[in-house]
């Protein structure tokens, strides 16, 4: 595949954090290639598994998680790079870690470990991950962190577009290393971010479906949903619904990612560098105006219908709980900290509660609930409801 000039370069990188001295060599990589080796590779990546992406801690083996999301958004991502001849390691590395500072119990939380913050600095997940990545996971002997390329901390830090006010876990990070934030980001950045929303607007009803939570005749007055319904059942009528449905969500990913290729083939043509991608002074890749009013309006049913569903926001309490009372619990006695996490526990305010932030961020959904049963003496009930 031949790289498009306004692609992302491995080989002009501006390169990493801490310079490395590498003796050997472990395979022919690019520098993009290794940062998504060593993404897939951390001990963060594998914790998404047990984290919730939709349903907090669900009993069926068939939901997604922010694991199994991750790795369907960078399916959908690298498709789009590899037609657009842009780097698709570096796509497919920005789509697996875009999630990768997510506290336990997703949004209900991160919601818990804000209020917690709030003093100190607040709680957001999108600089979690950074601080992850840069900080906390270290596998290595010579720095802290992951050490990856600025490239790829570029476009997590601004996939949703420049960052006029970071908080503190950005701002520092961007002391540290500087992110220019105040520009967009590559290219491929970008196509990581609408990937995402293809991703979590389609499996997510696929999701509620299943569930229970979402009813088809309500989806069908959407129009979008409803065109891609007619032709589902015109081109398979005798088939079992559940086998429609998932037709029906196969073919609604592929009009938005057509419709994505179309819009950014459009906005992108004359441009011959990824300086001028950055300088653009805006989102150059996405969906279509009429594609984002039916995006919009999905989002609008999803939250009414599922992300706001009663049970989803009573058990989200409940999760909110739980993160609520670790947080109070490790505040009042450091002692109930794991010994690696205690012995570094640092003594003055804010770094004491972001220490102890960064602990309870790095947990699964399983791990809290253990740790607030072993520290409170019952497990929480409720928390899972499909």
């Amino acid at each position: 595949m031949t790289r498009a000039p306004y692609a992302a370069d491995p080989a002009t990188s501006r390169g990493r954090e801490f310079p490395e001295n590498r003796e050997g060599t472990r395979g022919p990589r690019s520098e993009f290639q290794r940062d998504r080796d060593r993404i897939i590779h951390s001990i963060a990546f594998r914790r998404l598994r047990s984290k919730t992406q939709v349903f907090v801690a669900p009993d069926g083996d068939h939901y997604r998680t922010r694991l199994t999301h991750s790795l369907e958004v960078a399916q959908i991502g690298r498709v789009i790079a590899r037609t657009l001849g842009l780097d698709e390691d570096l796509t497919e590395a920005l789509c697996l870690a875009h999630d990768i500072g997510h506290p336990p119990f997703g949004h209900a939380g991160e919601k818990a470990l804000s209020a917690a913050m709030e003093a100190h600095g607040g709680f957001d997940h999108n600089a979690q991950s950074l601080r992850t990545l840069m900080r906390l996971e270290s596998p290595y002997c010579e720095h802290d962190g992951l050490n990856l390329t600025w490239e790829l901390l570029e476009g997590l830090a601004k996939h949703n577009g420049p960052v006029a006010n970071p908080g503190w876990a950005l701002s520092e990070l961007d002391s540290d290393y500087p992110l220019d934030l105040g520009r967009y980001a590559s290219l491929e950045a970008q196509v990581a971010a609408v990937a995402d929303d293809i991703a979590y607007d389609n499996h997510d009803i696929d999701d509620g479906l299943r569930a229970g939570f979402l009813d088809l005749d309500e989806l069908l007055a959407l129009d979008f949903v409803a065109d891609g319904w007619r032709k589902v059942e015109k081109r398979f009528p005798n088939t079992p619904r559940d086998r429609q449905l998932r037709e029906l969500i196969r073919s609604q990913i592929g009009v938005m990612v057509n419709d994505v290729l179309d819009h950014t083939r459009r906005n992108i043509a004359g441009l011959e560098t990824v300086e001028q991608v950055r300088s653009a002074g805006r989102t150059l890749a996405g969906f279509s105006p009429a594609m984002a009013a039916e995006e919009r309006r999905l989002k609008n049913f999803m939250y009414e219908k599922l992300y706001y569903h009663p049970e989803q926001l009573a058990t989200a309490e409940k999760a909110s709980d739980v993160v609520a009372r670790l947080y109070q619990a490790y505040d009042s006695d450091p002692g109930q900290l794991s010994d690696g996490w205690r012995d570094t526990l640092p003594g003055s305010q804010p770094q004491r509660s972001r220490h102890i932030a960064d602990y309870i961020a790095g947990m699964t959904d399983k791990f809290a609930m253990d740790q607030v049963t072993r520290i409170y003496g019952n497990r929480p009930e409720g928390l899972s409801n499909v």
